[in-house]
């Protein structure tokens, strides 16, 4: 993505992430969309057994990823449990030692921590989108999730 001349992300970046899962737990994929200073990078892959949950994390772990430096973000994710968790959910989870209210583990630990990991990294607005509702970037990363299924058969 590019950078200003003193090397610092300049605008907003905007990222739209989906996941996809054919069977849940199946095979799944994720796809994101970048957008920064009229640039857009698009990004997708898949795992062969996963959920769809997981699939959601990734594509927005992966968007993040690549990422150089500290920016102002706007994700925008049709998934509630992305935007739930990173929004009310997170600090009481990370309280309670990753348990839920009901004192059971938090699900997808792992891509949790790193997701909050990175986005500490950052200043982001978590926005939900409904899904599959001719909203056009994010039903471009709906179609990046599905291209990452696909490829997995390929």
């Amino acid at each position: 993505m590019s950078k200003s001349a003193s090397g610092v992300n300049v605008g907003p970046v905007r990222i739209y992430t989906d996941g996809a899962c054919k069977g849940n737990p199946g095979p799944g994929g994720w796809g994101a969309v970048l957008q920064m200073d009229g640039e857009e990078k698009e990004l997708f892959g898949g795992e062969p057994q996963t959920t769809n949950n997981r699939m959601e994390l990734t594509a927005v772990i992966r968007a993040l990823e690549l990422l150089e430096r500290p920016c102002q973000i706007e994700v925008y994710t049709d998934s509630q449990y992305v935007q739930k968790g990173i929004s009310e959910w997170l600090l009481d989870w990370k309280r309670r030692g990753w348990r839920t209210a009901d004192k059971k583990p938090v699900k997808n630990v792992d891509l949790w921590r790193e997701l909050d990991r990175l986005a500490g990294l950052h200043r982001i607005a978590w926005h939900w989108v409904k899904g599959h509702s001719g909203h056009p970037e994010n039903e471009r990363a709906d179609a990046l999730a599905n291209r990452g299924v696909e490829e997995l058969s390929h």
